[in-house]
């Protein structure tokens, strides 16, 4: 995931928050999910985060893109 956070936001902060929707989205749109996960965490507790640096963002979608799609992944339009 490449994203961009305003700088009084902090990364823990914004992963806890997309960690929680996003469990909470799958686990209403699969059943299945929702019922083997009920009560118990969805993500694993850590998590890595680091900086862009001086490459561009057009450097870091192509990688993305590289290996999203290697595996045959392909993240939704």
């Amino acid at each position: 995931m490449f994203v961009e956070i305003l700088p009084h936001v902090s990364v823990a902060d914004f992963v806890r928050r997309a960690k929680g929707r996003s469990s909470r989205k799958i686990q209403q749109e699969f059943e299945h999910i929702r019922k083997r996960y009920w009560g118990q965490r969805f993500w694993q507790r850590g998590y890595f985060s680091t900086t862009s640096g001086n490459i561009t963002d057009d450097i870091i979608m192509r990688y993305l893109d590289k290996h999203t799609h290697k595996d045959g992944f392909s993240p939704p339009s």
